[in-house]
């Protein structure tokens, strides 16, 4: 059965991308803000969420936060080497998405809602977005770029007041299937992201 499941997780990932195209996002704000002490202060994990999606300007600056361009050709992270062979996958509602930093856009993968692949926890069932830190299996490095991205990340939602929960506990082998990520890459670990709940 998960077999059956996989694979019809991958055959209409590939169906339905005629129907999406590439979304462009907002140039992300890059001043202001909290004072980073401040941010680190009030950085924690929550693990409640609003189901309330995240306009395309958090959403920019979030991915921005995590693995964007602050130099002409280096990132908002470092990396050892500088190997940017990292890739951030977004997951919302309407499907899923491939973060191209360069470009500040979201390149779709499928339409399909993955959330619930990355949903092995209730408490996240009704966040708006969960990202994907994925990178080369073999590099020895991966699991420090993922934890760089993710903190930034956790600085913006302190910043921002929004909750934030990075999370292990992801179906990552069907969720690489319905992604079409090479054998050869692995997700890492997720991030689960969204608006406090009133």
């Amino acid at each position: 059965m998960k077999v059956l499941t996989v694979f019809l997780a991958c055959f209409f990932a590939a169906f339905d991308l005629s129907a999406q195209e590439a979304v462009k996002l907002p140039a992300p704000v890059v001043t202001g803000g909290m004072p980073l002490m401040q941010a680190m202060k009030e950085r924690k994990t929550e693990r409640a969420f609003s189901s309330e999606a995240l306009d395309a300007q958090t959403l920019s600056d979030i991915l921005w936060s995590a693995w964007g361009y602050n130099r002409p050709d280096k990132r908002t992270i470092p990396t050892a080497k500088n190997r940017q062979n990292m890739e951030v996958y977004v997951l919302k509602a309407d499907g899923a998405w491939r973060y191209d930093a360069r470009g500040n856009a979201l390149i779709p993968v499928t339409s399909q809602d993955l959330r619930p692949l990355a949903a092995r926890q209730d408490f996240v069932m009704s966040a708006p977005v969960t990202l994907l830190f994925v990178a080369d299996d073999d590099d020895d490095y991966a699991g420090m770029h993922a934890g760089s991205a993710y903190q930034n990340v956790g600085l913006y939602c302190a910043s921002k007041g929004l909750h934030n929960v990075v999370r292990g506990m992801i179906d990552r082998k069907a969720l690489a299937a319905a992604l079409g990520i090479h054998d050869d890459d692995d997700i890492i670990i997720s991030q689960t992201i969204g608006k406090p709940v009133k």
